[in-house]
């Protein structure tokens, strides 16, 4: 994220005081759960002589079978309500109780690369899992520095999933200095597997410059039982004879061994064990060890010891560059060392080589299949593509735990914010960004959902429902997931807790319109048909819940008008209050926040919401009242005459924002005092005019939703005006791709803080310039007169973001967050795959056209 300081609609990174740092605060302390007790007796009772005792024990298990339905009906609703609103379930069946999400798609997906925010790590989809992970000791400016957790302040060259296929198979390249590794990742099953099947993981190191050959590189590998499961040490390990590392049981998979496996004759193995719940602290822990053993030894290696029953053993892999080891997990079976030394010898060596090339050619050939981008891109820009998707679907990760909640204060001055625990949830979900937001975004989830439905329609269905079982009972959804110790390890406490009051915008429709435009096209086979349509039924009841939630929490005062609530009508600091809910955090606003302003974005997103909804009745029942009224709220909404009398501007030839605003805001120094008469500067908001309800003049992306809604008539004028506000240089168009604020704009690249630079004020975003171009596609090919032209601007449009985005990937090693519009240069968060991973739907020049 560019800019430390900024406070943004992502929470900020958690800051350490040194870059290998991690926070060890304990986070997820356990309830105590206290058992309900009988409270009372019945003494009264009448003899019965010769009683069978089936008899009797029949009827005991009866009155019992009574208790507990009196118990679960008459006590639980007393518990329910007094359950606060917005921590209550959705009232309705989960979705990802659907029969499609269990059985044997539930264990193909069991095991995988599910913890985004550190550069190698395994879990399972279950809340408390055997994780394994990857860890190396860097040497910079002759200092060690250990590698775990993805962060910035590492100075990789490159790091990413160049291939991976959000199922059994990935590959990473890692740069750092002159130290390069690979990892790979591969999944099987075998007869005798235990639940979700084998894993197997590759680690070749090589350095980048000859004459780092033959220096010893220190790598470790871990496993670690989030129940508190002890672990069991091979004590007699030998890699060429008995290469069991570590062995244990649960009740997922049964009995399990990990093995480790090389060619190399010079590797050298030491452990350490350790006994803890915080597993999120393992990186200190793992230092703390070796940092004992120098000061004591002088040599860099782990203690050789462990604690009693310990549940995380870590294992020290050293050898002189280059070398390569193969890690195998084997599950289930366990007991007949012969199949097993069969299934180990089936996931290193020779063999695995094999199978990791071939399910390296299966990638490359779907690839092309799903984006038919063989004959229109260049070699360069499709390997970029591959990175691009490898690494949103190598990001995808499964938390589990609870979101915080603020609740309104309390009137008393003085109070904080009332904290309140939602109920304990699982989300499997892809991220943003693994070094910076290694969690779940609800707006941005829609954006990677356009491209990985086309790849996996199945793992896209599987997220979504994930997203929309974490609903309340009043439609609300939490925008950001912080979900379990690891997660909340890397976010300030003052970003964690989550307000019901606002909202992110409902991108998930995007994906949904798609998907229910394919399935009346009948572009899926039988049986991708039917799970898709009993998941849109199953979903249905959630979505239309979702709508009303919008369409009641942020209503304008004008019909048919919205706004975003949440903005700090009050602040003192900000040149222009955020709008935090919107996604688009400092886009110019009404300068005065008001109930009197109309939010031309959010309009747009109810019209898609309800379009969307629209389609998806149409399947089930045509003929429900209700459901009819989805079409007529749609036709509202996109009701061109209405919409230009409420947003569009005819001197400007622009649609704007309406609210109380003036431009004559600025940001001043004054001088005041602290302490002992301590005098001191900060940035503080003047006002220089009386504000007014207006049109607020701002040209930008929110000046672009209609045209992005398609919702601007073909043969209009308008349809023009909005060609000249994309194509001018002077306004939006740059040779990267399209600013998110005019040059024009009174707040373009301006500071919103003295500690927030411009975020959406100037850089350009893929995900909106994802979205000009689908519009710029539409009208190029529809009748009218400005077909040709929009077909020029949408070419070279395409082209500049293509370029750019490649020319970044070749120079830096990474996609970005944002791209300068001057220079084209990355910005803010890096690697950034999330919608910036749309460039391979840019590439394959897929829009979702309905």
């Amino acid at each position: 994220m560019a800019g430390g300081g900024r406070t943004s609609a992502r929470s900020r990174i958690k800051p350490a005081a040194d870059a290998n740092d991690i926070d060890d605060s304990p986070r997820n302390a356990k309830r105590n759960l206290k058992a309900r007790k009988d409270r009372s007796r019945d003494h009264n009772y009448i003899r019965i002589f010769d009683v069978n005792l089936k008899v009797m024990l029949g009827m005991s298990a009866f009155a019992f079978l009574v208790i507990l339905f009196l118990i679960r009906h008459l006590v639980n609703p007393a518990e329910e309500a007094r359950r606060p609103r917005v921590v209550t379930p959705f009232p309705a069946p989960k979705v990802m109780d659907l029969p499609q999400f269990q059985g044997e798609h539930r264990e193909s997906l069991y095991w995988g690369t599910y913890r985004p925010h550190v550069y190698l790590g395994i879990r399972a989809r279950t809340p408390q899992s055997l994780i394994a992970g990857l860890m190396w000791i860097a040497v910079k400016d002759g200092r060690y520095l250990m590698r775990h957790v993805c962060q910035d302040s590492d100075e990789l060259s490159t790091y990413g999933w160049t291939h991976h296929n959000g199922r059994d198979f990935g590959h990473q390249v890692l740069v750092d200095q002159d130290l390069m590794l690979t990892t790979s990742f591969l999944k099987s099953k075998v007869d005798g597997c235990g639940y979700g099947g084998d894993w197997a993981v590759r680690i070749d190191v090589q350095s980048k410059q000859s004459k780092w050959n033959e220096d010893t590189t220190h790598l470790f590998f871990y496993m670690a039982d989030e129940d508190g499961n002890a672990l069991s040490l091979s004590r007699d390990f030998d890699i060429h004879e008995d290469s069991i590392l570590v062995s244990g049981s649960r009740m997922d998979v049964g009995g399990w061994q990990l093995h480790l496996k090389s060619m190399q004759n010079n590797l050298e193995v030491h452990f350490a064990g350790f006994k803890t719940n915080h597993i999120h602290n393992l990186s200190d822990l793992v230092q703390q060890n070796l940092g004992s053993q120098a000061r004591k030894f002088g040599r860099l290696q782990l203690s050789d010891t462990s604690d009693d029953s310990p549940n995380i053993l870590v294992f020290q892999i050293s050898a002189q560059i280059p070398f390569k080891i193969d890690i195998a997990f084997v599950s289930g079976n366990v007991s007949q060392s012969s199949r097993v030394e069969e299934r180990v010898r089936s996931l290193t060596g020779t063999i695995l080589t094999g199978q990791l090339r071939e399910k390296q050619r299966e990638f490359d050939a779907k690839y092309e299949k799903s984006f038919n981008l063989a004959d229109m891109i260049d070699s360069e820009s499709l390997n970029v593509g591959k990175a691009a998707l490898g690494n949103l679907l190598g990001g995808i990760g499964y938390f589990y735990g609870q979101s915080k909640i603020s609740l309104p204060r309390d009137p008393n001055p003085g109070d904080h914010d009332n904290l309140i625990s939602y109920w304990p949830a699982e989300l499997y979900t892809a991220v943003p960004s693994r070094p910076f937001f290694p969690r779940g975004f609800l707006w941005d989830e829609g954006f990677h959902q356009l491209l990985i439905w086309r790849w996996d329609v199945h793992i896209c269905l599987d997220i979504i429902g994930h997203w929309l079982d974490l609903m309340n009972v009043d439609g609300w959804i939490p925008r950001e997931q912080i979900l379990g110790a690891e997660a909340l390890s890397k976010v300030p406490e003052e970003f964690v807790p989550q307000h019901p009051t606002n909202g992110n915008p409902p991108t998930l429709f995007l994906v949904l319109r798609e998907i229910t435009h394919s399935l009346k096209e009948k572009r899926f086979d039988a049986t991708e048909s039917e799970e898709i349509s009993s998941f849109l039924e199953r979903a249905f009841v959630r979505l239309e819940a979702w709508f009303q939630w919008f369409n009641t929490t942020q209503l304008g005062k004008d019909r048919s008008s919205y706004y975003w609530h949440g903005r700090d009508s009050t602040t003192t600091r900000e040149l222009n209050a955020k709008t935090l809910s919107s996604g688009l955090d400092d886009y110019p606003r009404a300068s005065h926040p008001s109930e009197d302003e109309r939010h031309l974005d959010l309009r747009c997103w109810m019209y898609l919401a309800a379009d969307c909804m629209h389609s998806i009745a149409e399947l089930f029942d045509k003929d429900n009242k209700p459901r009819k009224d989805y079409g007529t709220t749609a036709k509202q909404l996109s009701d061109f005459e209405i919409l230009n009398q409420m947003h569009f501007d005819y001197a400007y030839g622009a649609y704007f924002d309406f609210g109380n605003h003036t431009e004559k805001v600025r940001l001043s120094w004054k001088e005041k005092k602290v302490g002992h008469n301590y005098a001191t500067r900060e940035l503080v908001r003047a006002v220089l005019e009386r504000p007014e309800l207006r049109l607020v003049p701002h040209v930008g992306y929110v000046s672009l939703f209609p045209f992005m809604g398609k919702l601007i008539p073909p043969g209009s004028w308008i349809l023009e005006k909005q060609l000249d506000l994309i194509s001018n240089q002077s306004i939006l168009w740059t040779d990267y791709g399209l600013r998110s604020l005019a040059k024009t704009s009174s707040l373009y690249m301006k500071r919103n803080t003295e500690h927030d630079p411009p975020y959406w004020r100037g850089p350009i975003w893929m995900n909106f310039n994802y979205l000009i171009l689908s519009a710029l596609h539409h009208y190029s090919n529809e009748d009218g007169p400005y077909r040709d032209r929009a077909r020029a601007i949408y070419n070279d449009l395409r082209g500049n973001l293509i370029r750019n985005v490649v020319l970044n990937y070749h120079q830096t090693g990474f996609l970005w967050e944002q791209y300068d519009q001057k220079k084209g240069k990355g910005k803010g968060t890096r690697p950034f795959t999330g919608w910036t991973s749309l460039v391979v739907l840019i590439m394959a020049e897929a829009y979702g056209e309905t």
